[in-house]
């Protein structure tokens, strides 16, 4: 291998890791609030607005920036997907957060069918490459409070099978990488 075909996989890697650490710390963070609430799901335990995403964030994480209403310098001010084409619908007017990892997250109450929330991660802040599918991730908590990508045709809930995942479409939109490497055991193969 060469020396440039071994950095790009040490950072793809790096990534995963990091977008890993963020959905581990996110599914302990529900599990501890429903707990908390003596809850059956996170609706329920009173996630059911944009405030209550809020309060959630700031007493269960460990947040070392927020970023009221304006996206730096929390998250940076354009994404690209892996096509090339630039992205557009992320950059919205609710709080972001810094997490002591490094990683940004923007936490939206959607309440969408089965939808609770959705999750906009940027593993490494502010640092390039700035690429959804490379170090910037979307998933969906579920009513159930599971994550996962989609939500796709047919999937009502959460976990959505291998063949859901596999409909979305990765390389030009915000959706789709994130269930790719939940189907590929945390690993950047596409």
């Amino acid at each position: 291998m060469t020396v440039p075909s071994l950095m790009q996989n040490h950072q793809r890697k790096t990534y995963v890791t990091q977008l890993h650490k963020v959905y581990n710390e996110l599914n302990q963070v529900f599990l501890q609030y429903q707990t908390d609430k003596n809850a059956v799901n996170l609706s329920e335990a009173g996630l059911n607005n944009q405030q209550s995403v809020y309060d959630l964030i700031n007493r269960y994480m460990k947040i070392v920036n927020t970023c009221d209403t304006t996206t730096t310098p929390c998250f940076q001010t354009s994404y690209k997907f892996i096509n090339g084409n630039s992205a557009a619908g992320y950059n919205i007017d609710y709080k972001s957060f810094v997490l002591a990892s490094g990683a940004s997250i923007r936490i939206v109450y959607a309440n969408q069918g089965n939808v609770l929330l959705w999750c906009l991660v940027d593993t490494n802040g502010l640092k390039g490459p700035n690429i959804f599918g490379r170090d910037v991730f979307i998933f969906y908590v579920y009513k159930n409070g599971l994550i996962d990508d989609g939500p796709s045709n047919g999937a009502n809930n959460a976990p959505l099978t291998k063949e859901q995942r596999e409909e979305l479409n990765c390389e030009g939109s915000m959706n789709g990488c994130f269930g790719r490497l939940l189907n590929d055991n945390w690993e950047m193969n596409y």
